[in-house]
């Protein structure tokens, strides 16, 4: 039976600390990406749930995000009265919320609604800002029985320097997916 010395012992031990310390740090900025790819995912189909329920049920449906003190949560609501999804009316109980609200970060560890230090808007659009939600005073999409929709924006960030922002068409209610790289500076499609 061989035996290892001490110095070998000693030399393999650092080949594997040193191989862990380099994968570790490729590793969270993977997990981030996957976090982050899928919570921009989530909203785009988020927003098209709402789109089809308001094709379906001949009745306008808002997806809105709302600031607190926990961050933001998202909440879908149904037309109850046939004028549209309105704050007074979401105030009122006339329009109802469908489900209960729901949060990124506790669906997509690290993910928010945030944008990046100045970065540019996607698609010529302005710039987020400190506002990622970029849908108007309201903060939120509503879609229309005809398939129209509220344009705008939603910015989301990850831990690091993962950017996605999911775009809203008005005329169309289609959305489209796109991530921002800091290598070239410039939005592309997903």
């Amino acid at each position: 039976m061989a035996a290892f010395s001490l110095i070998e012992l000693l030399f393999v031990l650092g080949v594997a600390a040193t191989l862990t310390s380099v994968a570790v740090p490729q590793l969270s900025a993977s997990l981030d990406e996957v976090h982050s790819a899928g919570a921009a995912r989530h909203i785009a189909a988020r927003l098209q749930q709402a789109r089809v329920r308001a094709l379906t049920r001949a009745r306008a449906t808002a997806l809105r995000i709302r600031a607190d003190g926990r961050g933001y949560a998202i909440t879908v609501y149904e037309d109850g009265n046939g004028n549209g999804v309105l704050a007074a009316d979401i105030v009122s109980g006339i329009d109802a919320p469908v489900g209960p609200p729901e949060r990124l970060p506790e669906l997509y560890s690290g993910v928010d609604f945030g944008a990046l230090p100045g970065i540019p808007g996607a698609e010529g659009s302005s710039a987020p800002g400190s506002d990622p939600i970029r849908l108007g005073s309201a903060d939120s999409v509503t879609f229309t029985p005809l398939g129209t929709a509220t344009p705008g924006s939603l910015y989301l960030r990850g831990r690091g320097s993962t950017q996605y922002v999911v775009r809203i068409y008005g005329e169309t209610g289609r959305t489209r997916i796109l991530r921002y790289s800091s290598l070239t500076q410039r939005w592309w499609s997903r």
